[in-house]
């Protein structure tokens, strides 16, 4: 038996802008690609990790700025004070994720516990809270990224400050940078993103190692807390707090609070630990959330006795001053320092990436349940959310750039989203664990009421003390935001209540008397052509050609043209259009032709299609707009009928150079024969 040969298939002309999609991002990925490998817990750790340890470059150092200007030098007595205060927050917080990830193995986090325990409208609070805490997360690792890179340039420079106007360009390249990786595939799961966030923890342990032995040998210096540029010293008053107020301390305490960001990202990605994702999640969560705790008090600690004062303008930082002083001069101190300022510039970079895989994926599930805009859900060319990774550039980007990059003031848009999160997760667990009966049910309220309480106080206290400061923002921001996800939720939810109401239009025909189909005619050519075919093999009772008059002496040639040409079984009808108002004209005629309800009208719209850019400018198109425009008439339906004018160029070409069958140079008259 001869096997026939399968047909070829169909050459399908790509878009130019295709084109260059496929030669930027490579080519595309199938959906069965689209499973990734599970995490060990050591990979995971450096994965998942990177965005909360690395807030310890920036953390103990929005303490200082605000105790420095108001208690001077007694700020470095009161910032591990501060830091105590900090690290009781993240042990509450750290056992009520410790739950969160055994219960929910579900990437989602705090929305999705809020979702289930307090239905989708109140999780939308989470939701708003998590994208703001993405979005600013961005703009905050980055922008701390390359203050590290600054810093390093001063100190081994000796104060040379001609870099600094570059932090903006450099940032925003970096977040350019990682918006092409991540449009291109880049997976968190890689040994590449979890080498950053160990050779930190080197890093810092360096530093406070040798800190520690220096200290106990009395050789640890201080810094030049006058030097040009520091944040200027308040004067020590007396009694415990040294003089500051209780609200300049809450301060301190809020801006110190954005060393816990990041802590829900195992959480999020909790779906991607081995089995029992629970158990090894659980592990994990506790292991970063001690190294957390050691690095942010130990960096507060070597602050008090190194004096490692911040700057007006963010660099050198806090951190890179300690190294500077703990390693000391000569050529194995700056190679320390280099090594320190490289690492921290690499782990907050590769923290400004986590929320490139976090923000996509959240939005993807609230567009899911319809708060979000549907477009959200889509998988793009190499299988990333790509919609969502755009969105959060356009957004971060913006921020950047209105906040000119300063790490200060991101701050104080940081924390609200954060630590609303952390409410929303704890009170959710609450109320998961109150409806149910089971083993240590009283301890698991407990402590995730607690953590809820004290993360709501946390969010007040910001809201009030870094009000004028920014954070009014994000206080008008978040209650539009859960309006806007609402509202796009009863849009979603009225448009499916009127389109899902079908039984009645599926079970009775249509009793249309009469069956007209119209043909609009621009120009006698191939595109009509096939137009004209296609009418007649809808078997309606009548097929007209129109052409509405917008130019006379045109539309005369193209009468004298039709006439001429054999073949063409339908007569051209002229329409006038005094006013040149073409949709209007053409609404016009469709609601004059189906007066009568038993008339139903389609209209067949040849579209000239191209595949050359230059061919998309030199032609416009009109079809979606005159079908957008006859949308509402109940009896009227438009079909658009592409023709490649680019294709048929391209054929008449081939034909030219085989030497057979050329046209005449100019004519361009088709074969018009309708059925």
């Amino acid at each position: 038996m001869v096997m026939a040969a399968a047909p070829a298939e169909p050459l399908v002309r790509e878009r130019l802008l295709y084109r260059v999609k496929r030669g930027l991002l490579g080519p595309p990925l199938v959906t069965r690609q689209l499973a990734r490998e599970k995490l060990s817990n050591p990979m995971a750790l450096g994965v998942l990790a990177s965005d909360c340890i690395s807030s310890t470059a920036y953390g103990p150092e929005e303490m200082l700025i605000i105790l420095v200007p108001v208690v001077g030098i007694a700020a470095f007595d009161l910032a591990p004070l501060v830091a105590c205060a900090i690290l009781l927050v993240l042990v509450l917080v750290t056992l009520s994720y410790r739950d969160v990830v055994s219960v929910y193995t579900r990437a989602g986090g705090s929305y999705v516990v809020a979702r289930e325990n307090f239905g989708p409208r109140v999780a939308q609070v989470a939701s708003v809270a998590l994208l703001i805490d993405y979005i600013v997360t961005v703009a905050v690792q980055s922008a701390a990224g390359t203050d590290a890179l600054i810093s390093l340039a001063h100190l081994v420079g000796e104060g040379y400050y001609g870099i600094d106007h570059l932090k903006l360009p450099v940032t925003a390249g970096v977040v350019v940078v990682l918006t092409y990786g991540n449009l291109r595939g880049i997976r968190e799961a890689g040994r590449a993103f979890a080498a950053p966030a160990y050779l930190f923890m080197l890093a810092i342990a360096l530093i406070l190692v040798i800190g520690l032995v220096r200290g106990l040998n009395g050789g640890l210096p201080h810094a030049d807390v006058h030097a040009r540029g520091a944040y200027p010293l308040g004067s020590p008053g007396h009694g415990w707090l040294y003089g500051a107020s209780l609200f300049m301390v809450l301060r301190s305490f809020a801006n110190g609070g954005s060393s816990l960001t990041g802590l829900e990202a195992i959480s999020n990605g909790v779906s991607t630990f081995r089995s029992p994702q629970g158990r090894n999640a659980r592990r994990t969560l506790t292991t970063m959330s001690l190294i957390l705790g050691v690095m942010v008090l130990g960096v507060s600690v070597l602050a008090h006795f190194t004096h490692a004062i911040p700057y007006l303008d963010g660099n050198p930082t806090v951190l890179s001053q300690e190294a500077h002083l703990v390693f000391g001069d000569g050529w194995p101190g700056t190679a320390g320092l280099v090594y320190v300022q490289l690492a921290t510039a690499l782990i907050l970079y590769t923290g400004a990436n986590t929320p490139f895989t976090g923000f996509p994926f959240l939005a993807s599930f609230v567009a899911e349940d319809r708060f979000l805009p549907r477009q959200l859900t889509r998988r793009g060319h190499r299988l990333a959310f790509s919609n969502g990774i755009i969105c959060l550039t356009i957004i971060s980007l913006a921020l950047l750039f209105v906040t000119g990059g300063n790490v200060d003031k991101l701050v104080a848009l940081y924390a609200i989203g954060v630590f609303t999160g952390f409410t929303m997760a704890g009170a959710g667990m609450t109320a998961h664990h109150w409806r149910r009966r089971e083993p240590r049910r009283r301890l698991k309220i407990a402590v995730n009421a607690a953590a809820a309480v004290v993360s709501a106080l946390v969010v007040l206290i910001f809201a009030v003390t870094k009000f004028t400061e920014g954070a009014w923002l994000v206080v008008v921001v978040f209650p539009l935001g859960v309006w806007a996800l609402i509202r796009i939720n009863r849009q979603y939810r009225q448009e499916a209540a009127a389109l899902e109401d079908v039984p009645a239009f599926t079970t009775d025909r249509p009793h249309w008397r009469r069956h007209l189909v119209y043909v609009l005619v621009d120009a006698l050519d191939l595109a009509t052509v096939k137009a004209l075919r296609y009418a007649h093999e809808l078997r309606p009772d009548e097929v007209r050609a129109l052409h509405f008059v917008i130019d006379e002496e045109r539309a005369r040639r193209l009468v004298a043209r039709w006439d001429a040409t054999p073949g063409t079984d339908v007569p051209l009808e002229l329409v006038d259009c005094p006013d040149r108002r073409l949709r209007h004209a053409v609404i016009q005629l469709a609601s004059r032709t189906t007066a009568d309800p038993a008339t139903e009208l389609t209209l067949l719209i040849p579209r000239r299609t191209h595949s050359n850019p230059l061919g998309r400018l030199l032609h416009r198109d009109t079809g979606d707009l005159i079908a957008r425009a006859l949308e509402h008439l109940p009896n009227v339906a438009v079909t658009i009928l592409p023709f490649d004018v680019t294709g048929a160029v391209e054929r008449m070409r081939a034909v030219r150079r085989e030497g057979s069958g050329t046209p005449r140079e100019g004519s361009g008259t088709p074969d018009t024969g309708a059925s």
